[in-house]
């Protein structure tokens, strides 16, 4: 099975890959080599994947750079570029700074997506002025789409209502099996309107895996501020991975393979978990090669409905 392809922005849109890879972990907070980094993207090429995430805070621009050398290497033209402008540059002319130190920084003359990493969460900055700056590089020809992430339908139908010569054509949101919070609004929003979900955090920071579990989780790493990794939570999950475990094996995949297929075959939503290595990008680009049985899936279902975690009141902010 080759590589599956979607559109952002309807029919007439940019053509991407069903899934997708998230480069922050090049910002130098999850231990991974830019080398290593660098050969993971250019594995995705050669398997298909064109959509790259990554944004200016990941390292402030570090992250941008490593994937600026990874499009010089293996080519430009072959990669859907998307990157965010950060919360502290959403007034009208430093988003127009932001853009070009972006570009700057990974090497290009046009930002395919660009988005807007979350609303100003004090709303300081109206975002009729972000808005429209957005849609000034759209109109220069700077970005070839408006994106946005960490949007509500507020924000979203906010945000629109500004913009008069193109739409936004995606949404990054936190997605998995177990932090599903965007269905009951957001989801039926994006979709009747054509916004596609990007998915960050497609396997929960790995507790969709089968690697975590209690007292297997690392002292001193970036999970230590993830409430998922709390033992209480980590139990109930382990109830949802043996039943992912026990549709791995019936295809001989990887845990993680299953949660990744789950959630790159449901409707407008495109998963990009983070690489490290060109293994890794390799074991993400499978997910794709398998179809789950409806039996599966009404049993991985069953399975993630009985999960009770509690993520919500103490967790540190993400900004994948």
């Amino acid at each position: 099975m080759g590589m599956q392809y979607t559109t952002l922005g309807g029919k007439k849109g940019i053509k991407v890959s069903k899934i997708g890879i998230g480069v922050w972990q090049a910002s130098g907070d999850w231990k991974a080599g830019d080398d290593d980094v660098i050969k993971a993207v250019g594995k995705v090429h050669d398997l298909g994947v064109n959509l790259v995430d990554t944004a200016e805070a990941y390292g402030a621009g570090h992250s941008e750079t490593v994937l600026g050398k990874a499009l010089k290497q293996f080519g430009r033209d072959n990669f859907v570029v998307a990157t965010k402008v950060n919360g502290g540059h959403l007034r009208y002319e430093e988003l127009q700074k932001a853009a070009a130190a972006s570009m700057r920084r990974l090497g290009i003359k046009e930002i395919d997506v660009y988005q807007v990493h979350w609303p100003d969460p004090w709303e300081q900055i109206p975002l009729k002025y972000t808005m429209k700056a957005m849609e000034k590089l759209y109109v220069e020809g700077k970005i070839r789409a408006i994106a946005v992430s960490n949007f509500a339908v507020r924000d979203l139908e906010e945000a629109r209502s500004y913009l008069s010569r193109a739409d936004i054509v995606s949404n990054q949101l936190r997605y998995n099996l177990v932090q599903r919070d965007i269905e009951d609004e957001v989801i039926p929003y994006c979709r009747k309107n054509n916004i596609a979900i990007i998915a960050w955090s497609p396997l929960a920071q790995g507790a969709l895996t089968g690697k975590y579990s209690v007292g297997k989780v690392p002292k001193g790493d970036v999970r230590d501020l993830n409430l998922l990794f709390e033992p209480a939570n980590l139990s109930q999950i382990a109830k949802l991975v043996e039943v992912l475990s026990s549709v791995a094996k019936h295809h001989k995949r990887l845990i993680s393979q299953v949660a990744l297929n789950w959630l790159a075959t449901m409707p407008g939503v495109i998963p990009i978990p983070g690489v490290k290595s060109a293994t890794q990008a390799a074991e993400n680009v499978g997910s794709l090669d398998f179809e789950i049985t409806k039996k599966e899936l009404d049993a991985i279902e069953s399975a993630a409905a009985r999960v009770k975690v509690d993520y919500l009141p103490t967790e540190k902010p993400l900004t994948a």
